[in-house]
């Protein structure tokens, strides 16, 4: 019997054991996890009436495969949207908070009208973005996704607009994300419409708005229920926790795999793992792969979950709010959980989540930061009842100019015969993105397994 051995027990690897599972029942599958428990960044706690997210806490529904793979777990009756509101969310520009305008695509104005009537730019910001209409096309070359939006619709829209919404997507600095990895179709708007407003207003024509509540997707018992989902549906697939492997060798045609119990061979492996873990494994079987991995920075990422008396705390607008850049803020956003989300607090109280990128810090100075921050939007602010704390060494990778080079580098190491990799790392670092890296490797390698002359399984850079 061929045996497969994942690595890596976050949802990139979940999925692959549950797609390998299902297309070759008769398949050995172990899956070996470093921590005591799986689903990786996806945390969710639920007690005496809180229902809270230490990590991400929706999927996307316009990027179908997460949606597809909950449904196919059963899930569905369990899904939720987000409870309506206009606006959605608001942008604080440093002196004062701002709904952000209708319309947009991506971080794109889709609707003149308006940005024409939003505050959130001045007469003279939005003079400025309005000359995208006739400045020439740009090189088609990679460049920081910064530097991008400020050439097309200036430093304005750039710091009020587009770096608080990209920032709060793919974390770390916004300015430095490629602009090729992680926003490919703003480069093709702008080489085929010769305008991102422009390419923007024909979009939202083709296929309208993803606002009105629509966009978000989660689970009733947050997403932490998908994750015991995905265990459930996985009985005949051995799965180790606390098992860190410390080593890769090739072994005739197989692998070996090491931990510290000892080596456990394999016919196929795949490495589902962040890049450095990624990168470490590979070091003696594919140096060039390893130091391309090596150079996809990973930064930092931190949330914290305030619980307080909601008859204690002033209005509140919207699913929460994003901070402009150099507005003077440690926190990137706030999350207002329970206008977000229905029954996410128990009656009486509000749940308050903040979201840090790239700040270091023990989890009482983290707690104390997004304190500091509440108590500049709000003034006066209660002492909260609960709070929860939630650090991420290595959050999010970052896709700085350059990825799509580094990524091609990497996945040269899946040319050693029945090896496979996959993860936030390469194609996007949404939940949907890496359900669906998983899934193609899974694919790939029981194709692999079972002899098949397979196509090659290429994934495209997802974007927003």
């Amino acid at each position: 019997m061929a045996h497969l051995i994942i690595v890596g027990g976050g949802i990139s690897g979940l999925s692959a054991a549950y797609y390998a599972r299902r297309a070759a029942p008769e398949l050995k599958i172990t899956l070996l996890e470093a921590e005591a428990r799986l689903g990786g960044k996806i945390t969710t706690v639920v007690e005496e009436g809180f229902v809270l997210e230490g990590g991400p806490d929706a999927v996307v529904r316009y990027k179908p495969w997460a949606i597809a793979l909950m449904k196919d777990l059963g899930l569905e009756a369990q899904m939720v949207g987000t409870i309506p509101t206009q606006p959605s969310a608001l942008i604080h520009d440093g002196h004062q908070a701002l709904p952000i305008p209708p319309g947009l695509q991506m971080v794109i104005p889709g609707d003149l009208r308006a940005m024409a009537m939003s505050p959130l730019l001045s007469p003279l910001g939005k003079a400025r973005a309005a000359l995208d209409l006739v400045l020439p096309k740009g090189p088609e070359q990679d460049e920081p996704f910064g530097a991008f939006i400020t050439r097309r619709l200036g430093p304005q829209l750039w710091e009020r607009l587009a770096a608080p919404l990209s920032g709060g997507i793919y974390g770390g600095d916004p300015y430095a994300i490629s602009t090729l990895a992680a926003f490919p179709q703003l480069k093709a708007l702008e080489q085929t419409h010769g305008s991102l407003i422009r390419g923007a207003l024909q979009q939202r024509k083709e296929r309208g708005s993803r606002e009105a509540g629509g966009l978000f997707a989660s689970l009733k018992q947050g997403l932490g229920s998908w994750v015991e989902a995905l265990g459930a549906h996985l009985p005949e697939v051995e799965v180790c926790l606390g098992t860190p492997v410390e080593g890769l060798r090739q072994r005739g045609e197989g692998w070996q795999v090491l931990t510290a119990e000892g080596g456990l061979e394999a016919d196929a492996v795949l490495l589902a793992t962040p890049g450095p873990v990624t990168a470490r494994l590979l070091q003696g079987l594919h140096p060039a792969a390893a130091a391309a991995l090596g150079e996809i920075p990973y930064g930092r990422s931190a949330t914290v979950s305030l619980a307080f008396p909601q008859e204690k705390l002033p209005p509140r607008v919207g699913h929460g709010m994003l901070m402009a850049a150099n507005a003077g803020f440690r926190v990137r956003g706030f999350t207002w959980t329970d206008q977000k989300w229905a029954a996410r607090a128990p009656e009486g109280y509000s749940l308050v989540r903040a979201y840090f990128s790239g700040v270091d810090g023990d989890e009482a100075t983290l707690l104390n930061l997004a304190k500091v921050d509440l108590s500049r939007l709000w003034g006066r602010l209660p002492e909260p009842q609960r709070a929860w704390v939630f650090r991420w060494e290595q959050g999010l990778p970052q896709y700085t100019v350059g990825h799509l080079n580094r990524v091609q580098q990497a996945l040269e190491a899946e040319a050693l015969p029945g090896l496979f990799l996959a993860g936030a790392a390469y194609h996007g670092v949404g939940l949907p993105e890496v359900v669906r890296m998983g899934q193609e490797r899974a694919l790939k390698a029981v194709g692999f397994l079972q002899g098949a002359s397979l196509p090659p399984v290429t994934v495209e850079p997802g974007g927003v």
